[in-house]
């Protein structure tokens, strides 16, 4: 079958125009060989398909991405939709109980079973047994709903779901045991580099629906891996809980210059939301999207817009330097994965005012933080002219946390500050400790503040007293808790 055929049907399934049945029906009614143009419009023909001009992007892409080869998950394949089980088997085999599916599901609907590995194995498995293994432990991670799966010396290997924690096995995993494991995946270049340097970032993509970020680092017992599942798909803001705040987000993703920051700690959705707003304006524009991230981690097929990927470390040195080029590359919309240092930082306010929208993500907690982080960077001489710069350029702040919810799982809270000339002027006379009051009276704007939309998650009974009160600094609404 023609590559592109290929391409077209596994974007078309990846992006809900069709599924993989459909797509199987299809060839069995058009023959072995179908050419994309046939494939296409039989998918219209048939009904399938009613979003014709959302088909004809993808199969423009699909074309181009034929030419350099097939996908690495062909949906052709002979396959089931089995959730992925892995159990490491003895003598240097790794006896691998797996029906690999087209695309794995996330959030809310991966509800698989526990991972099962046995790990006890480890050091029997052969080198290629083991990477297969690996694979299929990652894949079952997923399936379970998990997060994070951790694999590290001296301790027995765990995921995170929903922010807690649950062990796979009561296996301590050794020095040598945890080494093999984190390395398994790695070519001849990184598994060098990592040896050296003692730490890697990477993104590992085991086909086009299942990608993770991973960090490799040695502790003081030996060597560990955290492994981050990166969603199979990318939901809608609505979807990861913006519901009510949807209206002001999309004012936000509106302006054709400015700059909006999604804030927050270590895990709580920031790259979702991130790739979320990247999607939206890929559906809905028809720019040049430039994003520079450490490392990529959801790929961004053209839709409206042309998208330009980059990771820091491989197509670029740093954040600075690929700002700096992007200023020359002819963007309407700069996305930073994170604004970490004095130059970044700089020049993602230059460039919100040369007229780009930029968006980026920083590791604060509320709004008031986020601005005193990004304001105080700057040394004392050039405090005025960069107040002024940010009061002039900054459309919006998106706080975010991820709570523990009555039922199970994750409720997103969210803080919003939306830029008009009260903002403005208390970034400019940096009187940021008045920012509350005023996001307090700026509601009708769409403002809102961490205290108050927890307080509302507790009255709708989709969080706990418990989690509300710990995440609650008002003394007033603590009080009305019970």
């Amino acid at each position: 079958m023609n590559n592109d055929t290929r391409w077209l049907a596994r974007l078309g399934i990846d992006q809900g125009l069709f599924t993989r049945p459909q797509a199987l029906q299809l060839r069995a009614k058009l023959g072995a060989d179908p050419d994309l143009m046939a494939f296409a419009q039989e998918l219209i023909d048939s009904a399938i398909v009613s979003d014709v001009e959302k088909l004809e992007k993808i199969a423009e892409f699909a074309t181009a991405k034929g030419e350099k080869g097939p996908p690495a998950n062909d949906p052709f394949d002979d396959e089931d939709d089995a959730p992925p089980v892995v159990q490491a088997g003895p003598a240097g085999h790794a006896s691998i109980n797996v029906a690999a599916t087209p695309s794995r599901p996330s959030g809310p609907k991966a509800t698989g079973a526990a991972p099962n590995f046995d790990f006890k194995t480890v050091a029997t498995l052969a080198d290629d047994a083991l990477a297969s293994a690996m694979r299929e432990l990652l894949k079952a991670t997923a399936h379970y709903g998990a997060s994070d799966l951790h694999l590290s010396t001296n301790a027995r290997p765990f995921v995170r779901k929903n922010r807690a924690l649950a062990y796979l096995s009561d296996y301590v995993l050794t020095d040598k045991d945890a080494l093999r494991l984190n390395v398994a995946l790695l070519t001849a270049d990184q598994k060098k580099n990592f040896l050296e340097k003692k730490d890697l970032d990477y993104a590992l993509a085991l086909s086009a629906t299942d990608r993770y970020r991973v960090n490799l680092m040695f502790h003081k017992n030996g060597a560990a891996g955290a492994y981050r599942m990166v969603p199979a798909e990318t939901r809608s803001l609505e979807q990861l809980g913006f519901a009510k705040h949807n209206a002001t987000l999309m004012k936000m993703l509106s302006y054709h210059n400015g700059l909006i920051l999604i804030t927050g700690p270590v895990g709580s959705g920031k790259t979702t939301t991130l790739a979320s707003m990247v999607d939206y304006l890929n559906t809905n524009r028809t720019d040049h999207i430039i994003t520079v991230e450490d490392p990529i981690e959801v790929v961004q097929p053209a839709k409206g817009c042309n998208v330009t990927q980059r990771e820091a470390g491989v197509h670029t040195k740093s954040f600075f330097t690929a700002l700096k080029g992007a200023l020359r590359e002819d963007p309407d919309v700069i996305v930073i994965g994170e604004l970490r240092d004095l130059e970044t930082i700089e020049m993602a306010i230059s460039a919100s005012e040369t007229g780009h929208l930029v968006i980026g993500t920083m590791h604060t907690s509320d709004a008031s933080n986020t601005l005193n982080r990004l304001l105080d960077v700057f040394p004392p001489a050039q405090q005025t002219q960069i107040r002024a710069s940010v009061a002039e350029s900054l459309r919006g702040v998106v706080c975010q946390r991820l709570l523990p919810g009555i039922d199970g799982g994750l409720v997103l809270a969210c803080e919003i500050l939306v830029s008009n000339t009260a903002i403005q002027n208390l970034i400019r006379e940096g009187k940021t400790t008045g920012l509350r009051n005023t996001m307090e009276t700026g509601v009708k704007e769409g403002m809102c503040l961490m205290d108050n939309v927890v307080y509302g998650l507790w009255q709708e009974k989709k969080i706990s007293a418990e989690v509300a009160n710990a995440n609650i600094s008002n003394r007033v609404l603590k009080a009305k808790i019970s």
